[in-house]
């Protein structure tokens, strides 16, 4: 990993679409958005704003219209830009105020020393698949996916209360998990197979954490949280 020219730590947070829920009454986003600033002084941040709840009822409605997966993947993206430039506002001075919408504008922008936010970028990639691609252009120090869940299960724990939490796995039995999922637009979960490609082939340190300023906290200060993928 290389230190951008500020001396800060770079970092690519995957941001879940369930913290852009509009019937939040607790200001989550809110309060994401103020605990990135204050990281502005040691870390320089690309966020990478996932659609959910609201990306997966537009997908939904137009696959009742018969849209194929390449349209509705494009929706998606929509959706995530546009859950991220309402970031824009709440974090100001300390990031890029507009939204790249390909890997060189997320790269001339990282380049200003200022956090970026971004979307989706090409269908067929989840944001998770972008925010791995964008950790390895940029040697990011660490790839935290903030999702809706604690962490990484060996099955899915609200179907089965017995599912265990992995501390740590295997990116090799990650991939087998993955291999059983489904990959059409709106139904990429914790990781998918091209996010975990260019994890195992860069070597990218990565957590998959409960979206809160709690845990990422914890994420970016190297201590437990969530589930760490090892790649050997």
């Amino acid at each position: 990993m290389k230190d951008n020219k500020n001396n800060r730590t770079p970092i690519v947070i995957k941001i879940s679409g369930s913290i852009f829920d509009l019937t939040d009454k607790e200001n989550k986003l809110e309060k994401l958005c103020e605990f990135f600033v204050e990281q502005a002084k040691e870390f320089q941040l690309i966020l990478v704003a996932g659609g959910g709840i609201t990306a997966k009822q537009y997908i939904k409605q137009a696959r009742k219209l018969g849209a194929n997966e390449a349209f509705l993947d494009e929706v998606g993206i929509e959706v995530s830009r546009l859950n991220a430039k309402i970031m824009l506002p709440k974090l100001d001075k300390t990031t890029y105020q507009n939204i790249p919408t390909d890997l060189e504008e997320i790269i001339e922008a990282f380049s200003t020393g200022l956090h970026v936010v971004t979307g989706g970028l090409h269908p067929g990639h989840s944001t998770n698949a972008v925010a791995a691609l964008i950790s390895e252009r940029i040697q990011a120090k660490l790839f935290i996916n903030a999702t809706d869940v604690e962490g990484i299960y060996s099955e899915d724990p609200e179907k089965h209360k017995t599912a265990k939490l992995f501390k740590r796995i295997d990116i090799e039995e990650l991939f087998k998990i993955i291999m059983s999922q489904e990959m059409n637009a709106g139904t990429y979960n914790l990781m998918d197979l091209t996010a975990l490609k260019i994890i195992k082939r860069s070597k990218i340190s990565t957590v998959v954490i409960k979206c809160s300023t709690e845990n990422i906290e914890k994420a970016l200060n190297e201590k437990d949280a969530g589930t760490k993928i090892e790649v050997i």
